[in-house]
């Protein structure tokens, strides 16, 4: 018995699996580029191998979006799920060479697609703004719009006065760029004016906030706006969906240039009287959590902010990180090739200028980003005499599930932080 290597690729490739007529190996793989200096393709792309004579060829590489999944057809074809802008639908192509075809159906987010090799049954999970997770089923994908429910699990939250969510655009003040995001009402109050605000950062940074149903300890923006929050999701330069040259724009400016889309965002929300400027917070987890702790240094006008998991001083986090080529990208190099990006991106060397009490949380065990980072944040703030938590979760990494009341905990704690500093500024009494 012996082991063949298949692919020589610096990426990380998962969800193999193998055609019906067991010729070829299909997977997912998020490519790093041939060496450690390129990072030339950061969507999920499919890839499928001929067993027999080795040939590898992509499906969905005109797909101007990112893929989430696939499942394999009978006749070798394949659907698989496309993020463009805040949804995920579904497409078809049936061999790498054929057009890329859509299939119209609901609003919102497909998830664990899958079909029938029998009958040609295909199942999916849906969610939408208001639509919790249910899974469906139907006959044919032409008619997907007529897809039945086969669960109920989430019936429950079709019973209350769930927050309305939809999609908000602005330009970025400094070059016109248009980005856009989510905006999560509170229950009874869609597009009212001046509503308390929460700036919730998604992590990755490649990923993005979607038009989805998601209550989870890190995707908490539903939670936060049945407590009465405006929650605002921004998808800043680097996050997926918008074509590849909208993702590399943060090389260099990895926290600087999504910050002003940011930033930019929260201007227009105040100029359309849709946010309380004077109610403004921000929170995130993981790259949220880089951009939560860089935004705090660049303006007071946050009255509170929850740091994730995020990073404060870059050039210790790269020698210890698991995933050293993202810093290395997207900085431009090693702390010694450009030392004055690895500074001049960093919150380490602008905390004086701190005035928003921050919750901070990490797990003991994260290897993705150091505990150190949150530690270091910690005591830089309690110099400062800014009001400063720090929650460290015991023998959990950078996912915090190996304790599911972890994830309560955190979320739990969060909202009583907002709940204590979010309504009024701080900054007032800072000598």
């Amino acid at each position: 018995m012996f082991m063949l290597r298949l692919t020589n690729n610096q990426g990380i490739e998962q969800d193999l699996k193998l055609s019906y007529d067991g010729r070829h190996l299909l997977f997912r793989s998020f490519t790093l580029g041939s060496d450690r200096n390129k990072f030339t393709e950061t969507f999920d792309r499919i890839f499928s191998i001929d067993l027999i004579n080795g040939k590898i060829e992509s499906f969905g590489k005109d797909f101007p979006g990112t893929v989430t999944g696939y499942t394999i057809k009978p006749d070798g074809g394949i659907f698989f799920l496309g993020q463009l802008l805040t949804e995920i639908q579904i497409y078809e192509q049936n061999s790498p060479t054929h057009n890329i075809i859509y299939h119209k159906g609901w609003n919102g987010t497909y998830d664990k697609l899958s079909i029938s090799n029998k009958n040609n049954f295909i199942s999916f999970v849906h969610s939408s703004f208001t639509k919790a997770k249910e899974v469906y089923v139907t006959e044919n994908i032409e008619k997907l719009q007529s897809a039945k429910a086969i669960t109920n699990f989430n019936q429950l939250f079709n019973q209350r006065d769930l927050p309305q969510g939809k999609v908000y655009q602005w330009k970025n003040n400094e070059d016109n760029q248009t980005i856009e995001g989510i905006l999560r009402y509170p229950p009874g109050k869609f597009e009212q004016k001046n509503l308390p605000l929460l700036v919730l950062i998604h992590g990755g940074l490649y990923t993005a906030s979607l038009n989805g149903f998601q209550i989870d300890w890190e995707n908490w923006g539903i939670l936060a706006a049945s407590q009465g929050w405006l929650v605002f999701e921004p998808n800043y330069r680097g996050s997926t969906g918008y074509g590849n040259q909208f993702v590399h724009q943060v090389r260099y400016q990895f926290l600087s240039r999504p910050a002003k889309d940011i930033l930019s965002g929260i201007d227009q929300l105040i100029k359309e009287n849709i946010a309380d400027p004077n109610k403004l917070n921000v929170g995130g987890y993981s790259y949220g959590g880089y951009l939560t702790n860089w935004l705090i240094t660049q303006t007071t006008r946050f009255n509170a902010a929850l740091s994730g998991a995020g990073a404060i001083e870059h050039s210790s986090e790269w020698g210890i990180i698991d995933f050293p080529i993202f810093e290395y990208y997207v900085i431009g190099g090693a702390p010694w090739e450009v030392p004055n990006t690895y500074q001049n991106e960093a919150a380490i060397y602008q905390l004086d200028k701190v005035r928003t009490p921050t919750h901070i949380i990490t797990g003991e065990n994260d290897v993705r980003v150091s505990p150190g980072q949150s530690y270091m944040l910690e005591r830089a703030l309690h110099y400062l005499k800014i009001p400063v938590q720090l929650l460290i979760f015991p023998n959990e990494d950078h996912s915090i599930s190996n304790n599911p009341w972890h994830g309560k905990i955190k979320v739990r704690e969060e909202l009583k932080w907002l709940q204590k500093y979010g309504h009024q500024s701080f900054k007032t009494i800072i000598k």
